[in-house]
């Protein structure tokens, strides 16, 4: 097989950008409302550009790593530094905790669970970086073992492996307490383990060992059991309580919203009913605010994406980068798929952004960076080589327009 470089994949681009557009213009209506409610309800003093500068600032960061992505950085170099990268984010994962443990005032904690570093002037949510991290090293760690014939094997494969995803999982859903995170981990782990080739039998093991630990921690967790009460008393119908505030309000706003929304900026969950309406709730308010045609829209520019993403993969010669593309696929499909279910009562809420819309610098910038590496993968595609002895005879003549065949002719 051979690579010829091409022209970028356009609909990855638009799309892109165009979710980025979008985010920009939904924090910019609801921004001053929330910053109301959080100057009413905590005393602090916003300003009522406070939300859409910040917004606007992450768009411009996320284009950079974007197109730094696309552009000038080959992923070809980045490959080589996978495991280091890889160390970086577990041990910035690390350092959080102790912060945290300590009291540091390095360490920022909202609802008890210490998930950023406070720089100051910007905080740093080091589980984004994790999951770029992993892609990389999942990518470069399930290349060389296929390459090695060890694939499969206890002691030269699964070993190194669970103790880097255990690793991850365990500072991520038990250190930082983000079970939404946690899913993307996950999706990411076996979305590529499914495309390297390991036997389908253990891969099935290792799902469900991790499905049962999942669901262990779950059960151990009396936050997350109310979050499953909740859910389970909206899907048949009982009253509305405290538990299932967050998911009746998410779910009313989109039903208020009906078939073109109330337009932009007429919300009026985004006023202080529905929680972390910029951030988690963001595809409710869209509800509310475009109907269910901007609904509609929204996920068919995420579901084109996605389809471009596994199209790259498949015209993807080297197996490391198509498990790359895969990756990045699987984390965004993760938090997608999540979102909008949690937000439309079909599974329990749980945090998860809405990649490239929610409110946020972190997670935009970094998922911006991931699909400029897809993207940048987009600009090659395999052909099969023509051998030296075949005939080419019935080939003569393919692509020849009719004006030059005709010239040959007269």
């Amino acid at each position: 097989m051979k690579t010829r470089k091409h022209k970028s994949d356009l609909v990855i681009l638009f799309s892109t950008l165009g979710l980025m557009a979008l985010g920009l213009i939904v924090i910019y209506a609801i921004g001053p409302m929330r910053a109301n409610v959080l100057n009413s309800t905590y005393g602090t003093n916003y300003d009522s550009n406070y939300f859409f500068l910040g917004q606007l600032r992450s768009v411009v960061l996320s284009l950079v790593a974007f197109f730094v992505a696309f552009k000038w950085i080959p992923y070809q170099y980045i490959k080589k530094f996978a495991k280091p990268i890889m160390i970086i984010a577990l041990a910035m994962s690390v350092l959080l905790w102790l912060l945290a443990v300590s009291g540091s005032s390095l360490a920022k904690c909202e609802l008890g669970q210490c998930r950023w570093f406070n720089l100051g002037f910007v905080s740093f949510q080091p589980a984004e970086f994790l999951k770029l991290a992993l892609v990389f090293y999942l990518a470069d760690y399930l290349a060389r073992k296929k390459e090695e014939g060890s694939i499969g094997k206890w002691k030269e494969f699964w070993l190194p492996l669970l103790i880097i995803c255990g690793a991850s999982l365990g500072l991520v859903v038990i250190a930082q307490g983000d079970l939404g995170t946690g899913v993307a981990l996950i999706a990411i782990i076996f979305g590529t383990l499914l495309m390297s080739g390991i036997p389908m039998h253990q891969y099935l093991l290792m799902l469900l060992i991790t499905i049962t630990v999942a669901v262990g921690a779950v059960v151990v967790s009396p936050h997350r059991m109310e979050r499953i009460d909740a859910w389970v008393a909206t899907l048949s119908g009982g009253e509305s309580s405290d538990s299932t505030y967050h998911v009746d309000n998410a779910m009313l706003a989109i039903g208020v919203g009906g078939f073109f929304g109330v337009g932009v900026g007429n919300s009026v969950q985004a006023t202080g009913y529905l929680p972390e309406s910029i951030n988690d709730s963001v595809f409710a308010i869209m509800g509310e605010t475009f109907g269910f045609v901007g609904l509609f829209l929204v996920i068919a520019v995420f579901a084109a994406l996605l389809l471009r993403m596994l199209k790259v993969a498949e015209g993807t010669a080297k197996l490391d980068d198509r498990l790359l593309v895969v990756g990045v696929f699987s984390w965004t499909l993760a938090q997608v798929v999540v979102n909008i279910m949690a937000m439309t009562g079909l599974i329990p809420v749980t945090g998860i952004t809405l990649p490239l819309l929610s409110y946020g610098g972190t997670s935009m910038v970094f998922i911006a960076f991931a699909i400029g590496l897809v993207l940048q993968l987009s600009c090659y595609t395999s052909r099969e080589v023509i051998k030296e002895n075949e005939d080419t005879s019935s080939r003569r003549g393919v692509g020849r327009t009719y004006h030059s065949s005709r010239r040959r002719r007269s």
